[in-house]
Parts: C-alpha cells; sequence; structure tokens
C-alpha cells in the first residue's frame, strides 16, 4: 500500500494524502520552508561555524570558549526548534509529520547541550 505524505497512514495508489487536514499542513510546511529556507541557511552556517571556533578558543580562553558554544548551540536548537526543516531525504523515509518531530527533538537535544554546558562552568566543572 501506499502511505500518505504529511502522516504515513496507508492509503489507496490513486491518493496522496489520506484527509484534506494533512494535505493543508503539508501545503503549510512547504510554504513555511520557501518563506525561510534563506534565513535558515544562514543562521546554520554562521553558528555551526561559530561551534568550531569557539571549541577551538575553549583551549585558550575557557571561558569564552564555553560561553560563546552554548550561545551557538542554544541558538540553534531555538532555530531548529521554530523552523523545523529536515532535508528531502529525512522526508521522503520518515515522511513529513516524523521527519518534523525527529528535527524538534534533535533541538531540544542542543538546548540542553547548551545549558548543561553553561551549568557545568559556572559551577567550576569545565
Amino acid at each position: 500500500m501506499k502511505k500518505c505524505a504529511y502522516c504515513a497512514k496507508e492509503i489507496s495508489y490513486h491518493e496522496i494524502y489520506c484527509s484534506d487536514d494533512c494535505q493543508i499542513e503539508t501545503n503549510r510546511f512547504f510554504d513555511m520552508r520557501d518563506k525561510y529556507q534563506k534565513l535558515f541557511a544562514v543562521i546554520n552556517g554562521i553558528f555551526v561555524l561559530g561551534i568550531g571556533i569557539f571549541i577551538f578558543l575553549y583551549s585558550f580562553m575557557p571561558a569564552v570558549g564555553v560561553i560563546g558554544l552554548s550561545s551557538c548551540l542554544m541558538i540553534l536548537g531555538t532555530t531548529y526548534m521554530l523552523i523545523p526543516l529536515p532535508v528531502e531525504s529525512m522526508i521522503e523515509r520518515y515522511k513529513l509529520k516524523k521527519a518534523i518531530f525527529i528535527t524538534r527533538v534533535v533541538a531540544g537535544i542542543l538546548l540542553g547541550l547548551g545549558v548543561i554546558a553553561l551549568i557545568l562552568f559556572f559551577i567550576g566543572v569545565l
């Protein structure tokens, strides 16, 4: 059987979506992706590069390195949470609804790592 492009429920071969709600949500996602894709790419590029820079700076200036690294992680996590844009291969494999959920889980992990790094730094472990 064929699966719905949004929620992965089984449907007939003549349909793409199982309901109008799935089609509306899919259209809303692709409109959001078209609108925010460039902003997302710029933010992602800057802060992923920032993670590498602050890991390098940690060896010379631990305070700057940890605060900068945790800031980059939290900004990336917030961006992924607000603008969940999974890659096409992920959408094809898991369908749109689950791909967005996985992206938000990754966002939560990034936010958590940023907060944990700050807490460990301020209590003196890092």
